[in-house]
């Protein structure tokens, strides 16, 4: 999945969009070492001893979670999605719903 994220990060750079990684490689060595072999370029976490793994209930790998601008987790799954264009469905839409919030913040504060 690696490729796709990337491209999500990409994608959606500019706009109400934040892919963030944990991960729980025994050592932060490997975490370091994935990140650059891979050419990560979103913000991970290493997760050693498993405690955010444990406050998101994260029982698989990958555990997908897709929260909204509000902070309301809106979809998740354990496992590599079967179609990847649904779940980047649920983020435009949910990127959609940000920017379209946020113009409307805007134009109230312009009041």
């Amino acid at each position: 999945m690696f490729d796709h994220e990337r491209s999500l990060v990409q994608k959606y750079q500019g706009r109400p969009f934040a892919l963030l990684g944990v991960d729980e490689d025994d050592d932060r060595e490997a975490l370091q070492k994935a990140q650059k072999k891979y050419s990560l370029n979103w913000r991970s976490w290493w997760d050693g001893d498993k405690t955010i793994a444990t406050q998101w209930n994260a029982t698989g790998l990958p555990t997908l979670v897709l929260i909204d601008h509000k902070g309301i987790v809106r979809w998740r799954q354990v496992g590599v999605p079967d179609d990847l264009k649904q779940l980047d469905k649920r983020i435009e839409q949910l990127v959609r719903e940000a920017e379209s919030e946020g113009g409307k913040q805007a134009a109230l504060s312009r009041r």
